[in-house]
């Protein structure tokens, strides 16, 4: 009981000022049957509609994905991909690899302009834009686990893209800002305004050419995506503009089913997204670093515990950018080393507890004693649990709409590392495991986990947030584990960030003290305030109650979760 006490009262000091801020209270939503927590309350409630009928946790985030295609434009998407890790009741597990692929006449060098980087060319053309695998993933996920018929599951995204939906402020504040970018895409213009004009709050946005590509994806399934009308529609947009995807590369897109990554972390078991995503075995090696500390006697916020943390990802970040890439290119990648907890004792003796490690380009060995995305996390009536998420890369991604077919492209090629060898204290990273090359899969840091007591099923999480994604994920397991936070409570707290390079500790305004950034300055380490970092979206089921718990964050302001 005094432990109780005592972290009711130090959660309520530190996030108080925090909550204030973000809004929204630290109650999570609660229900017996199932639960979607996604980023948009109607696409929520698509999935939760389709548990009411019967559906499984995959044919509720399949629904809940196409109609998040429809609603969050952001993110949601059909022109990009993702990954889905699925955990039945019975303990078994898999993970879907929908990330999208470089095209045939990808290379190494792609972003080079006369041998010099284009930054232009990596993020922000047709160039930058990878073959999408979201339709054939979320199919292929279905045909496994799904029990309602597929165009039960599309038809919600088809009416609302028909029909339309009322925007809320935050939606046509988003459309808004992104208008001016999209102003060289006529298309983009027509999809996204009101002739030309932004949308206000209130009114109705209507996507007819989008619902009838959802409508040959409802009729025909991934062939009505990657072949026919809107596979012609996607290639002729890249011809026209100097992008690479053909209608051969559309046809060749398969999706895969690999073994999730596997950990442990104080008797919890984690199962999370393997490569081509980074996130699976880097959240895993730095809970294994931390799980030598304890965390809980620290304190919640505190300086010893931020620094440990941040070491923790620092260490983590630099082996993501060394070792990792798509495991089909790269099958060598040290994979059950970086996971073990004998690697990560040498990792953590590394971590001088006074004083922070330096980073650099050439910083992978460590002295002794020394973007946008949508995550949507669902549960059904049977414990299926799905952690889903899916990204265009940027917000809006490429901001390119395929004229006729009504959906944005991503620019997922600028997950591809620049260029051989151009790795520089400023981000950019050259290792050879992420280069660019035809087929491969750009890495990703998409980190959708799930986490188990006992054999039992116990929290579903995830987030956007780019390269943020992994250590968000992982604050949201400490929050809980390590600290007694309620679901509601751990997607709320405040988060901190590092990522080897640029060499700086990131944190939320208003989310560290200042007597603790103090002690972390004190400690040597370089401080950066930023508004926000991800929007994390969780379940946590109570196993006395049997009761699930919903946690939408309140960084995104439509976020819900939705129960029954």
């Amino acid at each position: 009981m005094q432990w109780i006490r005592t972290r009711a009262i130090a959660v309520a000091v530190a996030l108080a000022l925090f909550v204030a801020t973000a809004g929204g209270s630290s109650e999570p939503t609660r229900a017996r049957r199932g639960m979607v927590v996604a980023s948009d309350g109607q696409a929520a409630e698509v999935g939760r509609e389709v548990l009411r009928a019967g559906g499984s946790a995959v044919d509720a985030a399949v629904a809940t994905a196409f109609a998040l295609a429809v609603t969050w434009p952001a993110a949601g998407n059909i022109g990009g991909g993702g990954f889905l890790v699925h955990r039945g009741a019975d303990g078994s597990a898999a993970a879907y690899d929908f990330r999208e692929t470089a095209p045939a006449a990808a290379s190494p060098e792609m972003f080079l302009a006369g041998g010099v980087y284009d930054a232009a060319r990596h993020h922000d053309s047709h160039v930058a834009v990878g073959v999408p695998g979201t339709v054939a993933g979320l199919h292929r996920a279905w045909i496994d686990h799904g029990r309602l018929p597929w165009r039960r599951l599309v038809e919600p995204a088809v009416a609302l893209a028909r029909d339309g939906f009322v925007l809320t402020h935050s939606r046509a504040a988003s459309l808004a800002a992104v208008l001016p970018r999209m102003a060289r895409y006529p298309a983009s213009v027509a999809a996204f305004s009101n002739a030309g004009a932004p949308y206000a709050a209130g009114e109705r946005l209507r996507q007819p050419e989008l619902a009838g590509t959802l409508e040959r994806i409802a009729a025909e399934g991934p062939d009505g995506f990657y072949r026919g009308r809107t596979a012609s529609l996607v290639a002729q947009e890249m011809a026209e503009h100097g992008g690479l995807i053909t209608e051969a590369d559309l046809a060749a897109y398969e999706p895969r089913v690999r073994e999730p990554i596997r950990g442990t972390y104080r008797g919890y078991e984690i199962v999370s997204m393997p490569p081509p995503s980074s996130g699976g075995i880097t959240l895993v090696q730095m809970l294994n670093v931390l799980e030598g500390y304890d965390l809980r006697a620290a304190g919640y916020g505190s300086a010893v515990n931020v620094h440990r943390i941040a070491e923790a990802m620092r260490r983590g970040f630099a082996d993501r950018a060394r070792h990792l890439g798509d495991s089909d290119f790269n099958p060598a990648m040290p994979v059950l080393r970086l996971t073990s907890k004998e690697y990560a004792a040498g990792l953590r003796a590394t971590i001088d507890p006074d004083r922070a490690s330096r980073s650099g380009p050439d910083t992978f060995e460590w002295p002794a004693t020394g973007n946008e995305t949508t995550h949507l996390s669902v549960v059904d009536s049977d414990r299926n649990a799905v952690a889903l998420t899916t990204t265009l890369e940027q917000s809006y991604g490429s901001r390119i709409v395929v004229p006729g077919a009504g959906f944005l492209l991503n620019n997922e090629m600028g997950d591809f590392n620049a260029a051989p060898g151009l790795t520089t204290a400023t981000g950019l990273i050259g290792t050879p495991p992420n280069l660019a090359e035809p087929g491969k899969r750009m890495l990703s840091s998409m980190t959708p986990t799930i986490v188990a007591k006992e054999g039992r099923l116990f929290m579903v999480t995830g987030s956007p947030g780019g390269r943020t994604i992994i250590n968000t994920v992982l604050h949201t397991i400490l929050n809980v584990v390590d600290f007694g936070m309620n679901v509601h409570e751990a997607v709320n707290a405040p988060r901190f960030h590092h990522q080897w390079l640029p060499d700086e500790l990131r944190y939320e305004r208003h989310g560290l003290s200042p007597d603790t950034l103090a002690l972390l300055a004190a400690r040597g380490h370089t401080l950066a305030a930023r508004a926000s970092q991800g929007a994390a979206h969780a379940i946590v089921l109570d196993p006395e109650a049997d009761v699930l718990e919903g946690g939408a964050d309140p960084r995104r302001a439509d976020a819900a979760a939705a129960g029954y």
